[in-house]
């Protein structure tokens, strides 16, 4: 009979994911942000044309998303970033993993740190076409309040404005 794993670490390595740490975003940690933004887009949204360039994409993270807004890295064993999250006031503006991280429970925690960090609430908006997005927030308990046919975005792409706020005792 074979032991079951008791920490989080036992638990990845045996899932062959390795440890992950969220941590604040450093300057330094922009580029592998903006890339793993680029890429896990690139996967998810094939259909949505994106407005910017890879090279702005990267200078946004660098001179925007990293030094203004509270940002998040999940970051592995090896140092390689697998993931970034960032919240801007009550909006939980990105949420991207890396495309071959996904369905390991990154995405999970970092929600819950997004609602440990705003605990009045949180607001955030996703692609209609996003579907597993879309039920990815739905099951942590955000409810859609409001659909656009995406003239307020760049990508000019019909989106969906989520919400969820704390139960009350």
């Amino acid at each position: 009979m074979s032991k079951q794993p008791d920490t989080e670490a036992e638990r990845d390595a045996e899932a062959g994911t390795g440890t992950v740490v969220l941590r604040r975003a450093r300057a330094a940690d922009a580029r592998a942000a903006a890339d793993v933004w680029l890429r896990s887009f690139a996967a998810a949204l094939p259909t949505v044309v994106r407005p910017r360039s890879d090279t702005e994409v990267r200078a946004w993270f660098r001179h925007v998303v990293v030094e203004r807004y509270e940002t998040w890295v999940a970051e592995g064993t090896d140092g390689a970033v697998a993931g970034v999250m960032v919240l801007e006031g009550e909006e939980l503006s990105q949420l991207y993993l890396a495309p071959e991280r996904r369905g390991r429970g990154i995405g999970d925690r970092f929600v819950a740190l997004a609602k440990e960090r705003r605990a009045d609430g949180l607001s955030l908006w996703t692609f209609q076409v996003n579907a597993p997005a879309r039920r990815f927030y739905e099951r942590h308990g955000f409810r859609a309040v409001e659909w656009t046919d995406g003239d307020r975005n760049e990508e000019r792409e019909p989106d969906v404005r989520y919400v969820w706020r704390p139960r009350r005792s």
